[in-house]
């Protein structure tokens, strides 16, 4: 593999999808404040809408809406959805992910996803932006356990034949980042997304870049 001898740190570099790679936040935001909207429901604000972002989806209309009774989370995710799905048509890439993943694939990392979107959401946000066959491996919220549980990671790592200590973790939220210290893996921070910078740097991550060019960079300099 091109670009094997001079690796130093990582095998397996695992991307989030909303808020790191696609520029999503904006959008989630809206669409848990319209579902709430439509059910006649308190209505979460920018800050609670957006630090439920990288959670499951039934799991994070928990958060960001608790005290519900629990018959009326699936109308909750039913309304979510039914507006999520309306804004299709919005899938913006972040400037410089393709170039990126182009560059470390042809470098020969493995790349994966590890996602809070459910399996239909992602492949058709893959579908849309054209990068199904960019990643060597996907996990999602609805086929193990939602971050910050480790399990996405360990069956990424098992998937690929990979070692967690040689795995790297980058998103854009806190969940993100915790998933990765409780996987043993590290992590790398993205502050154009969902959660604040501080909150990012309080779980220690590796960098946190400001931008994708940033942290392709970083990536090319010590991954």
């Amino acid at each position: 593999m091109p670009g094997n001898m001079a690796r130093k740190n990582f095998d397996l570099i695992v991307f989030d999808w909303d808020g790191t790679l696609m520029d999503s936040t904006a959008i989630i935001v809206k669409c848990i404040q319209a579902a709430a909207r439509d059910l006649g429901l308190a209505v979460p604000d920018n800050k609670a809408a957006s630090h439920v972002i990288g959670l499951g989806l039934a799991e994070a209309m928990q958060v960001a809406m608790p005290g519900l009774e629990p018959s009326q989370y699936p109308r909750v995710v039913e309304r979510y959805r039914y507006h999520y799905l309306a804004q299709d048509q919005d899938l913006t890439l972040f400037d410089g992910v393709r170039e990126m993943l182009a560059d470390l694939s042809q470098q020969g990392y493995f790349l994966a996803i590890a996602t809070g979107k459910s399996r239909v959401g992602l492949n058709r946000a893959l579908h849309e932006t054209k990068l199904l066959s960019a990643f060597d491996a996907t996990r999602c919220a609805d086929e193990t356990f939602s971050k910050p549980h480790p399990a996405m990671l360990q069956e990424l790592t098992r998937e690929l034949g990979q070692d967690l200590k040689r795995t790297v973790m980058i998103g854009d939220t806190t969940h993100d980042l915790q998933m990765a210290i409780n996987a043993g893996a590290a992590g790398i921070a993205v502050q154009y997304g969902a959660h604040p910078a501080h909150e990012l740097d309080a779980l220690k991550p590796l960098f946190n870049a400001t931008s994708t060019v940033q942290l392709h960079a970083w990536l090319n300099a010590n991954a």
